[in-house]
């Protein structure tokens, strides 16, 4: 189940606070005002759209709500759980066989571990279990990717867009040279335009695109444990041994602690 993630919002949040109560600090509240520039803010957020709309085809471009979407929604995996799932599904498959399985899956809402189970009670090889369940894991990385690749380039050109805003200000700032005491304020509004671009690309774009890349190794991470699960049962492992198994391999990637309450049943097997 899909919660809210509150932190990507807090920390753009925080990053902004921290920024503008720096500027408030040192120069007052007047200054806090002059650093919201309409005109530059335009010049960066238009100019990354137009270089996005030429870098991806319309079908990448409408992944990118979806995508937002997921940098701000958590989806919590209980290990605990899973391997209690499996302790489960391997004891009764040792006691009733693995036909007896199919009845189970109604109670397992996961359709990962729904497809792996049937292909096992179907009587496929573990050998091909596994590739086609880490097919479908590739297919979900390279899904993910793409998606992953829109905040990735809006990244990369923020900062070139927030400079050729500077230099559409420098350009309009050498018109009015002989005016010496609007050079200061001028080059100074030119600058903002680096800022915001510097701004976008470190605080959101960059971070919502390192988050989404470990949404993804997690994901990755619970789908290989419920590949080593299917092949575990499949292959009639002892209960306690696949409890066993599946807990080292969490320990070992430091998802999870010690499963505790699966013992019982293992012992039962």
């Amino acid at each position: 189940m899909k919660k809210i993630d509150m932190l990507t919002p807090i920390g753009i949040i925080v990053g902004l606070s921290t920024i503008l109560f720096a500027v408030f600090i040192n120069a007052g509240l007047g200054s806090v005002v002059f650093f919201i520039q309409i005109a530059s803010f335009f010049i960066v957020v238009g100019g990354i759209s137009a270089a996005m709309l030429i870098n991806f085809s319309a079908q990448e471009m409408k992944l990118l709500p979806t995508v937002t979407r997921e940098a701000f929604q958590h989806e919590e995996h209980d290990l605990n759980q899973l391997i209690e799932t499996f302790v489960m599904l391997s004891t009764k498959a040792r006691r009733e066989g693995l036909l007896a399985l199919e009845a189970s899956l109604e109670e397992v809402d996961d359709p990962f571990i729904r497809k792996g189970i049937m292909l096992a009670v179907d009587g496929i090889e573990p050998e091909v279990i596994k590739d086609i369940m880490m097919a479908e894991v590739v297919a979900m990385e390279e899904r993910h990717q793409k998606g992953r690749r829109l905040f990735e380039k809006a990244g990369e050109y923020a900062p070139s867009w927030g400079m050729i805003g500077t230099l559409i200000g420098l350009v309009l700032m050498l018109q009015e040279l002989q005016d010496p005491s609007s050079l200061g304020p001028n080059m100074a509004l030119a600058l903002i335009t680096t800022l915001y671009g510097t701004l976008l690309a470190n605080l959101v774009f960059l971070p919502v695109s390192s988050k989404l890349e470990q949404k993804t190794e997690d994901e990755v991470f619970v789908k290989q444990v419920v590949i080593e699960g299917v092949i575990g049962v499949q292959s009639g492992q002892n209960p306690k041994i696949l409890e066993e198994k599946l807990s080292a391999f969490s320990r070992k990637s430091g998802k999870v602690e010690a499963v505790e309450g699966t013992e019982e049943l293992a012992n039962e097997a």
